[in-house]
């Protein structure tokens, strides 16, 4: 946050162009531009949120259905992802490993 701030100040307060900011603080000339862009927009330096949650793309209608699928007959993951696919969800194998854990379908 220092150094944010310290370029920002360079560039709004000291006169220095975003370009000779970061070469006196010795960071990219876009890191710079970026910086002076989410002061404008934000008001803050401060760096925006990263990561959070997201929903499961596995949901609503799917969700059911999937249930019912695997309590109906044997699968594999990679027919799942297929067979929901054709239901009109794309998904990788992943998410239909970690939604088959998780209810303990498997």
């Amino acid at each position: 946050m220092d150094l944010r701030q310290r370029v920002v100040a360079a560039v709004e307060h000291g006169g220095l162009s975003r370009h000779a900011a970061a070469a006196h603080f010795g960071v990219a000339v876009s890191t710079a531009i970026k910086w002076m862009q989410r002061v404008r927009t934000t008001g803050s330096v401060a760096p925006g949120q990263m990561g959070g949650h997201k929903p499961r793309a596995i949901a609503g209608a799917h969700r059911e259905w999937l249930i019912q699928r695997c309590q109906r007959q044997d699968f594999t993951l990679r027919g799942l992802v297929a067979e929901l696919a054709e239901r009109g969800l794309k998904v990788d194998d992943r998410s239909v490993w970690a939604f088959v854990h998780a209810d303990k379908l498997s």
